[in-house]
């Protein structure tokens, strides 16, 4: 399944949070929705980009926005990444990579000539409607914020 495209409705679903408790897509009606998939929680990519979501908060609650991070890890490995890097955004867990699936972002990838599937490093801008209005396919972590916040600017009535 191909990324979505911006005009299209955000797929919904349910997925446990670091701590367990359900978080769902639709819930988060009328409010913007960052959501960022990453490959795999404690890697060196993986947490630039999140202690920089981490550092960047104010600045996306001041657009309105809020954060969830993707990733095809189990609950307890989600858990012990927020703590060990005091992330203080919502992390959910994707351990079957359904909602991976369903957006685009499970892909057969390769390193060291063995090839595998995981999540691609991308990111999905819902509105407050459940709409898709922008999408970062191969985000590069330390760009992250950047363009997600540009975008948000961007994409918001001043």
């Amino acid at each position: 399944m191909p990324l979505p495209e911006p005009g299209q409705t955000a797929p919904d679903f349910t997925l446990p949070a670091a701590d367990g408790t359900p978080v769902t897509l639709s819930e988060l009606r009328g409010t913007w929705v960052v959501l960022y998939f990453y490959p795999k929680a404690s890697t060196p990519g993986c947490t630039t980009q999140a202690c920089s979501v981490r550092d960047n908060r104010a600045e996306y609650e001041r657009r309105g926005a809020r954060v969830l991070g993707v990733s095809p890890d189990p609950v307890a490995k989600v858990a012990k990444f927020v703590e060990k890097e005091s992330l203080d955004f919502t992390l959910l867990a994707d351990e079957d990579h359904a909602v991976c699936e369903a957006y685009g972002t499970w892909v057969e990838k390769s390193m060291y000539g063995k090839t595998y599937w995981g999540a691609s490093r991308s990111t999905v801008i819902v509105d407050p409607e459940g709409v898709v209005r922008e999408v970062f396919p191969k985000v590069k972590p330390a760009e992250h914020d950047a363009k997600v916040l540009a975008a948000l600017d961007a994409l918001q009535p001043a």
